[in-house]
């Protein structure tokens, strides 16, 4: 995935019924990939998001289904994954456990990359959309370094420690698009 400026647009919020998905990607069999999936388990059970509109759910490795999830509606996507400590093939001095917030527009994309039914590429799932029959919806995500992604189960301490901030950036992206419970706050 091209990175793009950490400043995220302002988008109008959505009405009430809006389709809003949350999407934890990564594979949790290589440490710190397992980002993405650790976050949408804190989110699925985060009681803040109780009655709101938004769809929190681990895809791991599975990018077709994110894709066929993605043709059903989503008018905003959040998806939280691992993301390259560099941006435009330059180092930005990220440290592992960083957590950055991006926004992804269509002209971030290419349209041609290769949609592998057997594994999770964000950026051509995401890419690849309209080939599909859909639109990107209003995009961001929320990405952390990583500090190992090496063979291996569980988060490195720096990665770990980046999950409530990354619920955090999460809770106040939702808050800007979805009308939610009285409770939510970001």
């Amino acid at each position: 995935m091209n990175a793009v400026p950490a400043e995220v647009p302002a988008v109008p919020a959505l009405k009430a019924a809006a389709r809003v998905l949350v999407a934890g990607v990564g594979n949790i069999f290589l440490r710190d990939d397992g980002f993405g999936p650790e976050v949408a388990q804190q989110l699925a059970s985060d009681s803040r998001l109780s009655g709101s509109k938004v769809r929190v759910v681990d895809y791991g490795i599975r990018g077709m289904h994110l894709a066929y999830d993605l043709l059903d509606g989503v008018e905003v996507l959040v998806l939280v994954d691992a993301v390259p400590a560099e941006e435009n093939g330059e180092r930005t001095g990220s440290p592992a456990g960083s957590v950055r917030v991006m926004g992804i527009r269509s002209e971030h994309l290419d349209g041609r990359a290769a949609l592998d039914p057997h594994g999770m590429n964000p950026a051509a799932v995401l890419g690849r959309l309209r080939t599909l029959g859909g639109e990107l919806p209003t995009t961001y995500v929320v990405g952390c370094v990583p500090a190992d992604v090496s063979e291996g189960i569980g988060l490195s301490d720096p990665v770990s420690a980046a999950v409530p901030g990354a619920v955090s950036a999460v809770v106040s992206l939702l808050a800007r698009h979805v009308l939610v419970n009285p409770s939510f706050t970001a």
